[in-house]
């Protein structure tokens, strides 16, 4: 038998609307790789990509013998729309790798499903439509994308399984990697698959989102529980081969957000019934898709008793400022508030400016100075804030992901520093990520576990990497001003389908027939 000859491509980015446009060079500080190197890269033990990728190569080469035909792999961390003329060169490329490619047997999309470009709300039904065009309807296509992905109908009509992550913290990208080489093997093999989608009017906040048995509010994780479950039993075992639920990235803004349910079988009827199950079980959850944070003025109050040795440490969530949904990473809000209230054991990380990064670099190591914040970015949430501050540490090559989202990946943070401020040492890095491992503080030797208070602009990853020092009721997500506020009613939506939960009170659906 001819060894099986898959195209390999992928565009991965969380695009949030209301964030500044993103460039070439965003995907070049992350991963931006065409051809063998691509495959290499997977390869790798410590790969700058994500895991979908290295999960997939990984999969075949374990299955026998197999010929990748690499194209272009763009992959940066979430931003604003992305700049068309540098999607379309993109567009480019993996056209004329595919016309170039020869026979295929199969191909396989790393997505992410919430891009945006300046010109487009859905480029990867964009790219999808480009890929159908040139490969034609009998060659297998298989995608997979995060669970935070916007459904539109390009992105299930034009592939042949859809694979949508299923932990939140995304623990399994290399999992799913490995799930749709399983799967393009069988479609390789003449099995054939029918999908269905069914969209609710609910348009989770992030913070509602998280899956896991520790989770404190769990609809969703709930609902992927019931899919997996479902799916291994009568009458669904042995006809279902992936059951996604897509809660959305609502910042991305798009005419088509809300809670998706994406199913692939190998019969129209289970596809169809098991859709319809869990969208049911969706809906009789609506009401709990609200989140529930805590004040600015209470999350100070929580972080002055941690002086109290009989209190438990406490890790304080930046979630309106989450470089992993296209925040900024560098809103004052917390930090501010903490040294005016002279909270002490402190860290707090990590603050995206570079300018700041690069001071601190030249001053060196022991040198006080007043250390100014957002110098050259003032905007409606990255105000100015400037304080006395010593140089603690230095950091000028890159770092391995240990734990959660970013376990085993090379991260690049640029000139970084660390720097006292009172009781509290704060990160500040070059190349903007949200804090989801302990290896951003722990490049500079601080410890977390000897810290009372513990600062992350992260969302929700976090809790995959530090879950470690902190256990799920010593977690604190603040409600402060931001580009990824969890309080929905606070943006000015302009393409989001209207009337949707938890914005408007009240919604409305009926199951398809």
């Amino acid at each position: 038998m001819t060894p099986p000859r898959i195209a390999l491509l992928g565009f991965s980015i969380e695009c949030n609307r209301f964030a500044p446009v993103a460039t070439e060079a965003h995907f070049a500080e992350r991963t931006l790789i065409t051809g063998d190197a691509m495959v290499a890269e997977a390869r790798s033990p410590a790969p700058r990509m994500l895991g979908e990728m290295p999960g997939f190569v990984a999969d075949m080469d374990a299955a026998g013998p197999w010929t990748p035909v690499p194209s272009t792999l763009a992959m940066a961390e979430p931003n604003g729309p992305v700049e068309q003329p540098f999607f379309d060169r993109l567009m480019a490329q993996w056209e004329a790798d595919l016309r170039a490619a020869g026979r295929l047997d199969g191909v396989y999309c790393v997505l992410h499903g919430a891009g945006l470009t300046t010109g487009d709300h859905d480029p990867e039904g964009t790219m999808l439509v480009m890929v159908r065009r040139i490969v034609g309807p009998s060659v297998p296509v298989v995608a997979s994308y995060d669970l935070h992905a916007n459904v539109s109908d390009p992105n299930v009509d034009l592939v042949d399984a859809y694979v949508g992550y299923r932990t939140n913290p995304h623990l399994d990208m290399r999992e799913r990697g490995e799930e749709s080489a399983q799967i393009i093997r069988q479609l390789i093999g003449g099995t054939k698959t029918f999908l269905t989608r069914i969209r609710l009017p609910i348009v989770p906040p992030t913070v509602t989102m998280l899956t896991g048995p520790d989770a404190p509010n769990r609809p969703y994780g709930e609902l992927i529980d019931l899919g997996q479950r479902r799916m291994r039993e009568a009458p669904y075992a042995g006809r279902v081969l992936n059951v996604s639920v897509l809660g959305g990235f609502a910042f991305a803004d798009t005419p088509f957000n809300g809670l998706t349910i994406v199913v692939t079988a190998t019969d129209q009827e289970a596809s169809r019934a098991l859709a319809q199950e869990i969208a049911d079980a969706g809906w009789a959850r609506r009401g709990q898709f609200s989140p529930s944070l805590t004040s600015l003025d209470d999350a100070v109050a929580h972080a002055k008793a941690t002086e109290d040795p009989s209190r438990h440490a406490l890790a304080f969530a930046d979630v309106a400022d989450n470089p992993g949904g296209g925040g900024r990473g560098n809103t004052m809000w917390i930090l501010e508030a903490f040294v005016r209230a002279d909270v002490r054991d402190a860290l707090v990380g990590v603050i995206h400016d570079p300018a700041l990064a690069a001071e601190a670099n030249r001053l060196g190591i022991g040198a006080t100075f007043m250390a100014r914040f957002n110098r050259d970015l003032v905007d409606e949430f990255s105000k100015p804030f400037s304080t006395e501050a010593t140089v603690v540490g230095l950091l000028n090559q890159p770092i391995q992901g240990r734990r959660g989202i970013y376990a085993r990946n090379t991260l690049d943070t640029g000139p970084s520093a660390a720097l006292r401020i009172g009781g509290i040492t704060v990160v500040i890095i070059s190349n903007r990520f949200q804090c989801a491992d302990p290896t951003f503080f722990e490049a500079f030797g601080l410890d977390i576990a000897a810290a009372r208070v513990v600062v992350v602009k992260s969302r929700g990853h976090f809790r995959g990497g530090y879950d470690e020092f902190f256990r799920r009721q010593d977690v604190v997500e603040v409600d402060a001003p931001g580009l990824t506020s969890p309080i929905l009613s606070r943006f000015p939506w302009q393409h989001m389908p209207r009337p949707v939960i938890p914005i408007d009170d009240v919604a409305s659906w009926t199951p398809p027939a």
